[in-house]
């Protein structure tokens, strides 16, 4: 049997795409990995293995041995984590990339996704409806391996015919998972403070609008961007992709529907300024057009579920 293997797992991303790939496959047939055995260990819905991404001799042993023919590569460090450790950051995100990378070309794998980010925009790039090609000068550790990161995986197309395919990702917003070291993470981080009866300290100031995406419509996208057509694929960088965008504000005024008393403060910190180095909002209308790309959840919508749904899975993640 033919194996889906994902990289960097146990991650905000990857603990949910996992699950939708085990249910769309076959848990026997989906392969979870992460350099954290703790973390894996709640993957039980699906196989898993404790591997580093930098252990290119571990991957290439356990894609053979699995007859593994799809990589889910979602090993990375994050923004906001990049710019405390630059070299390390720049290391692992690009580094596990060229590995798996070229794994695909020597094995013949038959598809590789690696996400891409709005962090490869920079201060130059047109904020409002960021089009899928402009200017890209990124000012951040993680924008700069996504950047570079978008050309490797366009070239292993073009010169090795690999298919690997990309989604730039807005901050995504989940409840299975705690934040993981990104900029947009303070709205993830706003759910467990009015959850837990605590006052929200954002270190964004609250008119800073980013894109954002609740994580079932990132997961819908990244398996509707797998299962599609090879001849609909027509960009091999990386595709905008868009959903919402909001402030600190406006996501604090969402939650107050549903908890009057919850109160937000304002203590900007160094991830300001890569917030401010960012898209307003993104027009992702070739996602749209080339395989039918269509969100489903406004920001009204998405604090429903996620009110809702957050204080069970915080006594699971216990």
């Amino acid at each position: 049997m033919e194996r889906i293997l994902i990289i960097g797992a146990a991650g905000q991303l990857g603990s949910e795409l996992s699950q939708a790939l085990a249910s769309q496959y076959g848990g026997d047939n989906v392969i979870a990995t992460d350099i954290n055995p703790l973390a894996i260990e709640k993957l039980n819905f699906c196989r898993t293995a404790v591997l580093d991404a930098m252990d290119r001799d571990a991957l290439r042993k356990l894609v053979r041995a699995q007859n593994v023919k799809q990589i889910y590569h979602l090993a990375a460090v994050l923004s906001a984590t990049g710019e405390q450790k630059p070299l390390f950051a720049w290391h692992l995100n690009m580094e596990s990339l060229l590995f798996v990378l070229e794994l695909a070309r020597e094995e013949k794998l038959d598809k590789i996704y690696w996400p891409s980010s709005i962090a490869v925009f920079g201060p130059n790039t047109p904020k409002i409806n960021t089009p899928q090609y402009c200017v890209k000068e990124p000012n951040t550790v993680y924008g700069i391996s996504k950047q570079a990161g978008e050309r490797w995986c366009e070239y292993y197309f073009q010169k090795y015919n690999v298919d690997v395919r990309s989604l730039r990702y807005p901050g995504l917003i989940g409840y299975k998972s705690l934040p993981g070291g990104g900029t947009t993470d303070y709205a993830v981080d706003i759910y467990h403070k009015a959850i837990a009866g605590e006052p929200f300290v954002s270190f964004l100031s609250e008119n800073t609008l980013l894109p954002m995406m609740f994580m079932p419509d990132a997961i819908k996208a990244t398996l509707d961007l797998m299962n599609a057509p090879l001849e609909k694929i027509k960009v091999r960088s990386s595709y905008n992709l868009a959903a919402m965008s909001f402030s600190p504000q406006e996501i604090f005024q969402s939650i107050k529907k549903h908890f009057p008393d919850f109160s937000i403060s304002y203590a900007p910190d160094f991830r300001q300024s890569i917030a401010d180095s960012w898209p307003d909002s993104i027009d992702d209308s070739v996602a749209r057009q080339d395989w039918g790309w269509k969100h489903d959840y406004d920001l009204d919508k998405m604090t429903k579920v996620i009110l809702s749904n957050l204080p069970t899975y915080l006594e699971y993640l216990k």
